[in-house]
């Protein structure tokens, strides 16, 4: 027996999505970062403090990640179409206790460096970047920039294209087939799951709460607050080190600023470039400075009358369900 979409498609969410793509006259870019306000937030991560919570089973700061996100995705449908031309399925549905790479079900890992020596234990999840191209690209506006410097995806809105990872330096955002609007859409042509990543523990942000991460950190090798106070915290404490800084200017600027007593051009010579498990090259250039302008009406412009005509025939197909339904009750 099949499984049940478990997905809340309404007249609402695709108004949002389908205005996001139609708005292409008037198209405007993501707003960067405003590092002149304290609403806008910042992440350090020191690297002389995280030990890798080597003592435990899983670190710290993944397993509060997952706890948060645990009922994040919803139930994965039966025989999950297969996606044309590429035919590529990404389940990760049955691997969901995976904690040493980037998944859909895992949002944070630590990478370990050897280095001369020593062990560095280097923290990756997404960086918040300051003017994210990975929001500009959205041909569905489902990416966003947040006020408070989380960058979200939202699910309801995703059609899993990846675009969003393919301009990523760091290809963040990863992948879960046979669940979004786009079951609802074409399923076999149009879109191929939905996008997932750090979003900063949004919610909990706007609740008052700090993110799960840094929250449970026994070291306090992260910290959260004021992007201007992050920002100093991070230049004094890799000058009281004679450390290195990494964030500030790698892909146009970020809001996460990592501090290592050792070079960022070492750590990432440790780093084979995997799917899930990003490299960390200093000075990395932002793909899309220069095409910002036509990334999302090219990709929007073709895509659009095909999802609107397919979600219009979805509603049309739930109402007339409703109306049997109604009488079948009568």
């Amino acid at each position: 027996m099949s499984k049940k979409i478990n997905f809340n498609l309404t007249r609402r969410s695709f108004l949002k999505l389908s205005g996001g793509a139609a708005a292409l006259a008037g198209l405007s870019l993501p707003k960067g970062a405003d590092a002149a306000t304290d609403r806008q937030l910042a992440t350090l991560i020191d690297l002389s403090l995280c030990d890798g919570c080597k003592d435990l089973q899983a670190p710290a700061c993944v397993t509060a990640c997952k706890t948060i996100n645990k009922d994040k995705i919803p139930e994965v449908v039966d025989n999950i179409p297969e996606p044309w031309p590429r035919k590529t399925i990404e389940d990760w549905s049955k691997k969901k206790g995976v904690f040493n790479r980037l998944t859909p079900y895992n949002f944070i890992y630590i990478h370990k460096a050897q280095i001369e020596g020593k062990t560095i234990f280097v923290p990756r999840r997404c960086m918040h970047c300051d003017n994210p191209a990975c929001a500009t690209i959205c041909p569905f506006s489902a990416n966003h920039k947040e006020k408070n410097g989380a960058v979200v995806i939202e699910q309801n809105q995703c059609f899993g294209g990846a675009k969003c990872k393919d301009v990523c330096p760091w290809e963040i955002p990863q992948r879960q087939s046979g669940v979004g609007i786009y079951l609802h859409v074409l399923p076999g042509f149009m879109g191929n799951g939905v996008m997932y990543k750090c979003d900063l523990c949004d919610e909990r942000l706007k609740q008052g709460k700090m993110p799960g991460c840094i929250e449970a950190c026994p070291r306090k090798a992260m910290l959260i607050g004021p992007r201007r106070d992050i920002e100093k915290m991070a230049d004094e404490r890799a000058r009281a080190m004679n450390g290195f800084i990494y964030g500030k200017t790698e892909n146009g600027g970020t809001s996460t600023f990592y501090v290592s007593p050792v070079s960022f051009e070492q750590i990432n010579k440790t780093m084979q470039k995997k799917p899930g498990q990003p490299d960390m090259k200093p000075d990395v250039k932002r793909r899309m400075a220069a095409t910002d302008p036509l990334g999302k009406s090219v990709l929007a412009a073709p895509a659009l009358g095909v999802i609107a005509a397919g979600v219009l025939n979805w509603f049309a197909g739930r109402k007339d369900q409703v109306k049997k339904e109604e009488k079948g009750n009568d």
